[in-house]
Parts: C-alpha cells; structure tokens; sequence
C-alpha cells in the first residue's frame, strides 16, 4: 500500500488484475517490459483507486456528484513476475485498503507511471464487506474528467497513445501530392457530397490542397491512427496480417503464371483459365458452395436477386425517373407492355402490380449520372433497371433488363436506352461501415463507461473504427484496391455520398426496410406487425427472427433502467450523445425531419434495436457471403469493360461465333480479377477471436442480475433461430432457400466457425 500503515478500522481487500502487455503481434515487447521494471526500481507503479458508488465526495463543473476514492493501491510483484515470450495474460496481485465510508466500489481509477503502456482486461475483488466478490470488465473505471480526455481539444495530429474521439470529413481519400490522377473530392460538409462523419486523425494537409488531409506511406499503414481502445487486439490483427500475407502470394503466383501466358496476357482465354486460379499454384479456398456456384452460375445469380438487392415491387408502369428533367432530360423507362407481358402467367400488368407481383431492380437513377464519365475510362457501365415475375413457386422470374446510356449530344437530351428479354428457350461500405462510426466516437465522447447505454452498444462497435481507417488507407483511397477492381472505379466513393443523400437511419430497422422496398406490408395481426409479400424470401424469414430477439433484448435491458419516459428525457448524458450523433456525426443529415426524439423508452429502444441490426446482422448479411458468391468471377464480375455489341457490326458477328471468348473479354481482366478475388477471400473470413451475436467477450459484463438474466434468454432465442434456419434450409419446398443447387442460405446463421464459411453474424462491424 505505497508503503502506508492501514489506519484503525479500516479493511484489506484483495485482488487480482489481469493485463496484457505491449506486444508486437504475437509476441511480447521484452524491451518494453525490461524498462517498466526499471521504472519500479524507480517507484514508477501502476496504482488503483477504488471508486464509491454509494458515498458522493464533491460536485463537478456540471454541479454532478462524484464518487468517493479510496486510497492508492499498486500492482504487486511487477518485477519478480517473468514476462513470457508469447502474449498471453498476466495476473498480477493487487490489495486495496477499504473502509464504510467507500462502501461498494462502482469503478475504479488506474494510473500507469511506467514506461510502456498496456491493455488492462479485467479487476476482480475476492470479498467486498456487504457484497461479496466484484468483476470489473476492461475499462470500467470512470471520473467525469475521462470523458473531457475522450473528446480531445479538436486540434493536433493524434498520436498511437492518444485516445481522442473525434471527427473530421472523408478528406482523406486522394492523393493530389502524388498526381492530379488522384484527387478526389471531400465527402461531407456540403450538400454536393454529403457523408457521414469519420474518426479524426489530425494529420496535416497536402500541399497542392489545403481541404485535403495528408496520407501514410503504404508501409505506415498500420500506424494510421484510431483511439487506442478501438485497435485491433494482437489476435485479429495477427490473423489480418497473416491472411492478407496469403493473399498477396496467391495473387503473385497467379499473375506469374500469367505473365508466361502464350497467347493473351492479362485476359482469361478459356473458362478453363478461370478455374486454374482456383487449381494451381497457391490454390484459392475451395468449397462446397463454390464448386456448386461455378457449376450453377443461372440460378445462383436468380437466388440472389430473390435475397436482399430486390427494390420495391413496381407500382407503376412504365417505371419513371426521379432525376432532375432540367439537367438529364427524359429518364423514364422505355419497358413496353410487349416486352413482358406475356409472360405474366396470364395477367394483365395492372393486375400484376396490384397483386404484388411485378418487382424492380432499379439501379438507373443513381448510376445514370456518372454513365457518361465512367465510359469516358476503360470500364464501360449502363443505367439499368431489371424487371422480375412472381411466381407460383415463390420464385423471381426475370422478365426484362434495361439498358441506358446518356444521350451522345448532352444529358439534358434524356436517355438512350435498349430493352432484353429472355430468348424463348432458355454497396456495403455507407449503409453499415460509414454510418456506424459516427454512432462509436458519439457513444465514447457523451457516455461514460458506466452508463447503461454504454454498455449495451459497446460489443457492438467493437474494431469498426479500425477495420475504417485500414479501409481509408489502402481500399477505398484513390487509386486504391476498390477503385482497381469495381466498376465506377474513381467515383465509387462519389456515387456512395450520391446514395448518402436518400439514406434515413429509421428506414434502417428491418420492418422498416422490408414495407419500404414492397416486400412486406403493414399487419398487425402478424408477428412484427408486417406480412411478407414473397413468402420464401430467406433474408426477410431469418432477419426478422433475428430483429425480434434484439428488439426483445434491448427492451428487457433499457426497461430496468428506464421506468418511464422522464428518465430517458432527463438522462443529461443520453441526451448529450444523441444530439451529437444528429449534428455532428450525421452532421449533412441534421435538419431532416426524420429524426425522432430522444424522449421516451420506446423511441429509446428502437433507436438502439435498429443501432444493434445494422452492425451486426445487416452487415453479416452483405458480407460474410462474398467470397462464396463473388469468388467465382464468371458469377459475379466487378466490372464490364465492352458495351453491348450492335447487329451488323464485327463485335456482334464475333458473339454469335464465340460467346465465351466475348464474355472474358468484356468482364473483369484477370490482374483485376486476382486482386479481387484476394481482397473479398481476406474480407469474408471470420477471425479466430470473433464474437457473435447473443455472445460476450466476459460473461460478467455488469453487476446487475436482471440484465445478466435478460442477456441469457437472449443468447438462447438465437441459438433456437439457428435450429429453425437448420430446419427450413431442409424444407424442399422452399425453393429459394435451397432450390437445385442444394446450396442452403446460411448469411444469417448466427455463429460460424473461423475462416471462409458463408456464415455468422459477429456483433460488430470488424471487417
């Protein structure tokens, strides 16, 4: 006890701390360690202070009561304890000095004078007078000055040891030191590119723009800034590191093995060439799911339109435009009744619409205003808009695809658009990344670690910021990983503020969603007060089991500590932290009348249910099945580098005499194509360290019974959907869950084991 005698009445009470030290990777800093023992020579100690939940010391600035602290108690034993060479955890003895006047602990305070820093996971105490044994979970230890120290001073570059929240705009993408090639516009602060907002890192400018932040050397990666609690843990970023590692050898390899090509370099010849990807050399992952994709290209890309990229069914025919008249000119659909109608088991188009039925996939609108500048590259793209049957069987029948392409003397003459039918015989990174983080740094900067909110969404953003700023460094920058291998190759970060625009956070909650875009209508008497309008739909069948269990969950939970509507409206720090996330996380957004009120419970729980599904079961969702849908490139190419060949010209002669070789030669060329396929093979594998959704990293997470009691009915609710998801991926009448393929649909199966599986839904945004 810092060498004090215990004063007369007073208690021992011991402990134990579990810590991580500095690592690099995989193995412990022994320099780090051999100078934080000199430090202790020095009396340099780690020390705790116990902190009063129940004895209030003195007020605040903000006139708020603070707990009492007991005295300082250090970490024992530092020097004689042997650091292993591999991390691991150490348990170090602690013995506070404890009297009534502190009573319960309800935090702690730590303070580290040695000479490194590191990861503090958890403070048990063995026998509390009055209580009995207490868990402390990493971090929880507040004062109200933390939080002051969490919102940082708004200036400054951040350092590795800094654990400042704050924000700053997407101006971090380009590059124009570099080249003029790689500028690239701020996205957020202005209506043209709304966005919303990023963790802040405080780098200085460019030179050639001042609005432009500065980047890292490649190299410097790792060291991009995020606050040190959202860093990787030396698991995840050990396995990240290490697949990324595998990756690039099987992208070298192949390339290789291309470059000694006799005929074409950089162009798959043969379909046969396609799959040597998969066979020689280094092999890419195999599976069963993607044996059978590559066998089954048709049905697997008609069994995905039937999940979760269908948009609203149609409600009018022909479909029309909602782009500016004035600059892009006549954007309504050219489909003709001709084009689809017999096809319609019968029905006329009105009564297919009006018995649901008719359905679109509408990407014109928000591709047609970067057509003309994306052609102007090598990668050529349409406007396009995809009509689908309902059948009988439940099943999407494609009726007719059409393309657009801006009129050749200037936008505002409309569009120029063809229309395909069947011959007679035979964007993740806004909607769960971005909009996200904003929601971790508020959480952080406005809710102390004790607060019940707190800790009800904090798994849930646990490594986003991380996996973010890795992303901004080498994925989505300009010139980057993204903009090499998808379609809108520089304007791929444009186009996601274009959709930012339409984004609001309440259509965001399943129900929401699922009414919205016609696959569902309201009806109270059904479970989730919707009904679906395609009954054999497996995202909207699993998701909403899935949204009802964390609808439940966070009702238990936000009901115990909030009685009644008053105390969510009096709650200083929940309202703090949802203004903030208003005005300047979502910052382009705050003047949308959507935005509900922080004042009630159930505008409460709807908030945080909706928060829960989109950072974790949403993103699983678009996620986890890359590499097992996308990984075989002929199913799912990035881009297109040909336009549709006209009658009567030598590039349509060629396709009537040789389609495969026309195919190759217009998708994905095969250096994009390995880069592709390396990058979605690292970002669909789940970590060795995951945690999924209805789990804790430690099951004592709070002291409260009720809570702990609520979480446990929660964890099972989703063991019992992953049985019913077993149970209906066994039902041959369900056609869009298994259909000929027998490929079941697994990107809502709660847990996975790690690696490529095709399913699991962590709790968080973590890749």
């Amino acid at each position: 006890m810092l060498g004090e005698r215990v004063e007369e009445g007073n208690q021992m009470i011991k402990g134990r701390v579990v810590l991580i030290k500095k690592n690099l990777l995989d193995l412990n800093d022994l320099g780090a360690s051999a100078l934080d023992r000199i430090h202790e020579l020095f009396g340099n100690n780690i020390s705790l202070q116990l902190i009063s939940v129940v004895r209030p010391e003195d007020e605040s600035s903000e006139g708020r009561l603070r707990g009492k602290l007991g005295k300082a108690a250090i970490v024992e034993d530092w020097i004689t304890t042997i650091t292993p060479l591999i991390v691991e955890e150490s348990t170090y003895a602690v013995t506070f000095e404890w009297n009534e006047e502190i009573g319960i602990p309800g935090a702690f305070l730590v303070k580290n004078d040695h000479h490194s820093e590191f990861y503090l996971k958890t403070l048990t105490l063995e026998d509390v007078p009055g209580h009995g044994q207490l868990h402390f979970d990493c971090n929880s230890w507040y004062r109200e000055e933390e939080l002051v120290i969490l919102r940082g001073t708004g200036s400054g570059m951040l350092q590795e040891w800094d654990r400042v929240y704050d924000y700053a705009f997407y101006n971090d993408l380009g590059n124009p030191d570099d080249d003029i090639e790689y500028a690239r516009p701020v996205l957020g602060g202005s209506s043209e590119y709304p966005y919303p907002r990023r963790g802040r890192t405080g780098r200085p400018p460019t030179k050639s723009d001042p609005k432009t932040e500065s980047r890292l050397p490649l190299l410097q990666s790792l060291s991009v800034y995020v606050p040190k609690d959202e860093q990787f843990g030396h698991l995840k970023l050990s396995g990240f590191l290490g697949y990324g590692l595998k990756s690039i050898g099987q992208f070298l390899v192949s390339e290789g093995e291309a470059l000694t090509d006799t005929t074409t370099h950089d162009e798959f010849d043969t379909f046969q060439d396609v799959l040597k990807t998969y066979e020689g050399g280094l092999k890419l992952p195999q599976g069963k799911l993607l044996d059978q994709i590559q066998e089954n290209i048709p049905f697997e890309i008609l069994k995905a339109l039937s999940q979760s990229d269908v948009r609203p069914y149609l409600q009018e025919f022909p479909p029309t435009s909602k782009l500016d008249f004035e600059i892009y000119g006549n954007q309504n659909s050219s489909i003709k009744p001709s084009h689809i109608e017999q096809n319609l088991d019968g029905l006329e188009i009105e009564e297919a619409i009006k018995s649901s039925r008719l359905f679109i996939l509408d990407h014109h609108d928000s591709l047609m205003p970067y057509v003309r500048r994306i052609n102007a590259t090598p990668t050529k793209i349409y406007a396009t808009r995809t009509l689908l049957f309902l059948q009988k069987d439940g099943t999407l029948k494609p009726l007719a695809i059409e393309l657009s392409l801006p009129h050749p003397e200037g936008d505002q003459l409309g569009a120029i658009s063809k229309v395909y039918t069947p011959a007679e015989h035979g964007v993740e990174e806004l909607n769960t990344h971005a909009v996200i983080e904003p929601f971790v740094i508020a959480t952080n900067r406005q809710l102390s670690v004790l607060h019940p909110i707190h800790k009800l969404l904090q798994p849930h953003f646990r490594d986003t910021m991380n996996i973010n700023a890795f992303a901004r460094q080498i994925l989505i920058d300009g010139g980057g990983f993204l903009e090499q291998t998808v379609f809108p190759g520089r304007y791929a970060m444009e186009m996601s503020s274009f959709i930012y625009k339409d984004w609001v956070l309440t259509d965001q909650a399943l129900p929401v969603d699922l009414v919205k875009r016609g696959m569902a209508i309201e009806d109270s008497n059904s479970t989730n007060g919707i009904r679906l309008t395609v009954e054999d739909y497996p995202y909207a069948v699993d998701g909403l089991e899935i949204w009802s269990a964390i609808k439940t969950w966070v009702e238990d939970y936000c009901s115990f500590y909030y009685k009644n509507d008053n105390m969510v409206q009096n709650d200083t720090e929940l309202q703090s932290w949802w203004k903030e996330l208003r005005e300047e996380g979502h910052g382009d957004k705050k003047d949308e009348p959507w935005w509900p009120k922080m004042d009630s419970c159930h505008n409460l729980m709807d908030m945080c249910t909706t928060i829960i599904w989109v950072a974790s079961a949403l993103h699983a969702s678009v996620n986890f099945g890359q590499y097992a849908y996308a990984g075989y490139l002929p199913n799912r190419p990035t881009l297109s580098r040909r336009l549709m060949p006209e009658p009567n010209t030598p590039e349509y002669e060629e396709l009537k005499e040789n389609p495969d070789n026309v195919f190759l030669k217009t998708i994905t060329a095969q250096l994009q194509a390995l880069i592709g396929v390396s990058l979605i093979e690292l970002l669909s594998r789940h970590p060795s360290d995951e945690v999924y959704l209805g789990q804790r990293e430690s099951s004592e997470w709070t002291m409260d019974s009720e809570p702990l009691k609520a979480f446990e009915k929660f964890g099972k609710k989703i063991r019992d959907i992953e049985g019913r998801i077993v149970q209906r991926n066994g039902d041959h009448n369900l056609k869009n869950r298994m259909g000929p393929v027998k490929v079941p649909y697994t990107l809502l199966y709660p847990t996975s084991e790690k690696g490529l599986t095709g399913k699991g839904i962590p709790n968080s945004v973590s890749i």
